[in-house]
């Protein structure tokens, strides 16, 4: 059986880790549909990115309720991580191969994979652990599902439209 101390430790670590991939996803989903701004899907894209915006926020705010201090560093990695992403070799100089955004959706798609099963782990302790909001991480669960649905039925339309 872990100590008290180790526990609180492992899950400081497991939320500033979905900090980070968070920090990274709501940056993917952001030039994504800053890039896609004219196409038809750019509603959906613009969505999907200021729910991830908002999701970012609300996890800060579970953070801080449970006294934990997000990791500055984790995040910057994230950040640039995403930055270093761009620079994928595609085979064109001057735009976006029409690959790009199915890859950055599938890209997408494993951040609210990851997100979902965030809100998953919280509603799990929320069971003894009253500073969490059981309705609230419903709602943040429901949302990531209806986002990962958002994620791969614009994947495959992007996909059909980059390969068919």
């Amino acid at each position: 059986m872990l100590g008290t101390d180790t526990v609180d430790l492992v899950f400081a670590t497991y939320l500033n880790d979905h900090h980070a991939i968070a920090v990274g996803g709501a940056e993917l989903v952001r030039r994504l549909a800053s890039q896609q701004r004219n196409s038809v899907h750019a509603a959906d894209l613009a969505a999907l990115r200021d729910e991830l915006v908002e999701d970012l926020r609300r996890l800060r705010e579970i953070m801080a309720a449970l006294d934990v201090p997000v990791r500055a560093y984790k995040s910057i990695a994230a950040w640039a991580g995403e930055k270093v992403g761009r620079l994928k070799l595609n085979g064109r100089l001057l735009k976006p191969s029409p690959a790009s955004p199915v890859l950055e959706l599938e890209g997408a798609t494993m951040v609210l994979t990851a997100k979902a099963g965030l809100w998953r782990s919280l509603r799990a302790r929320a069971r003894r652990d009253d500073r969490l909001d059981t309705a609230t991480l419903d709602e943040l669960l429901s949302r990531a599902d209806r986002q990962i649905e958002t994620a791969r039925r614009l994947h495959t339309r992007y996909a059909e439209e980059a390969f068919d």
